[in-house]
């Protein structure tokens, strides 16, 4: 028996989507037996370690010397920076709240490519930042309630906006290499940045419980790893704009995990503010289709009745 193309598509964009919405429950988990930076380090070298086999089995093409600076320095905003914010601010956020900020990066990378690459914004990308930016603080605020927001669930705005930088500092090099290469050399940097929380490690892998180190586990090998390598798959078969759809239907994903695993309950201003963040960051994209729509087919028939006159 064969399986179709389309099947295999679907199957790997199912697999992206549980494993990126299994993050912030497992991240959960790790932090009642590690401390953010010890669980960050031990997570990225889980994930090296498998990366290393992936390589090693598929092939993955040597980087010039250099291009190590800034695959270094890609590294440094996609993950370790990004998950040390993000391991910090779940502390003081529920794991399917911080799955919604940690999908507010596109919003960041259009502020990011305004003040500092002084790339034009149109008045639609303006709107959507500032509706997106609201839904975010209404998820802040509405996670454990006005009365006892936690500063740190702010970090995971923090740990989104280096995911935004990433975005952009990886458009100016992408094409350089594969996407499995790229994410080799990121993963493997970041994981010598992350050995500055190298110290009290061992110990703490002792200590923790069985169920913590299970989580971390799973942590290492399917989010931090194997997603990767279904999301290169999918984007070698689709165009990003459509594949990066699908992305959408985490936080909703990880809401129910975190309702089955953790108990968790989803608080109706979150999913208000979820709504609100997902949708502007959503219409962002639509505004390149409608442009796409508008110069291309919409165009090709004006002219064409120009002609006709």
């Amino acid at each position: 028996m064969t399986i179709s193309p389309l099947f295999k598509l679907l199957l790997a964009t199912a697999a992206v989507i549980l494993c990126w919405a299994y993050s912030p429950v497992g991240i959960h988990i790790g932090l009642e037996g590690y401390s953010p930076g010890h669980l960050a380090l031990l997570r990225f070298l889980l994930a090296s370690l498998v990366m290393a086999l992936m390589a090693l089995f598929l092939g993955i093409d040597l980087p010039r010397w250099r291009d190590l600076p800034w695959l270094l320095v890609l590294g440094l905003f996609a993950i370790a920076l990004h998950h040390v914010c993000l391991n910090h601010g779940q502390q003081g956020l529920s794991a399917g709240a911080s799955s919604v900020l940690a999908q507010s990066a596109p919003i960041f990378s259009t502020l990011i490519a305004f003040f500092w690459l002084k790339e034009p914004v149109s008045g639609w990308r303006w709107g959507c930042v500032v509706l997106g930016l609201l839904g975010a603080v209404l998820v802040v605020a509405g996670d454990q309630g006005l009365g006892a927001v936690e500063p740190r669930g702010g970090l995971v705005l923090l740990a989104a906006f280096s995911w935004g930088l990433y975005f952009v500092l990886q458009r100016r090099y992408s094409g350089r290499y594969g996407v499995l290469t790229t994410v080799c050399y990121m993963v493997w940097g970041a994981t010598l940045l992350l050995l500055v929380y190298a110290p009290g490690l061992a110990r703490a892998v002792v200590l923790a419980p069985l169920r913590v180190n299970l989580a971390v586990l799973l942590l290492g090998v399917f989010p931090s790893a194997l997603a990767y390598l279904a999301w290169a798959y999918v984007l070698a078969r689709v165009e990003v704009s459509r594949a990066s759809i699908a992305l959408y239907l985490i936080p909703p994903v990880a809401m129910l995990l975190a309702a089955m695993v953790l108990g968790e309950t989803v608080q109706p201003s979150v999913v208000l503010g979820a709504v609100v963040v997902l949708g502007s960051v959503l219409a962002m994209q639509l505004e390149g289709r409608w442009r796409q729509w508008r110069n291309g087919p919409r165009a090709k028939r004006r002219g064409a009745l120009m002609q006709g006159d």
